[in-house]
């Protein structure tokens, strides 16, 4: 999934530079809600890691 991520990001980058229109807007949108979602799971993945206790010293 990360790597869609990547393709799309590389698609809007070159998009944007074109400017945003048709697919270009597509790729841009879809870029940054798959960047979103990420985010959100990092911070999932985090909060557990601390509520769990990290795993230090184990």
């Amino acid at each position: 999934m990360l790597s869609w991520t990547l393709t799309f990001l590389i698609i809007a980058i070159i998009a944007g530079l074109l400017g945003f229109t048709g697919v270009a807007g597509a790729a841009a949108s879809i870029a940054q809600t798959l960047f979103y979602i990420f985010i959100v799971l990092l911070i999932v993945s985090l909060l557990a890691g601390v509520i769990r206790g990290g795993g230090k010293g184990k």
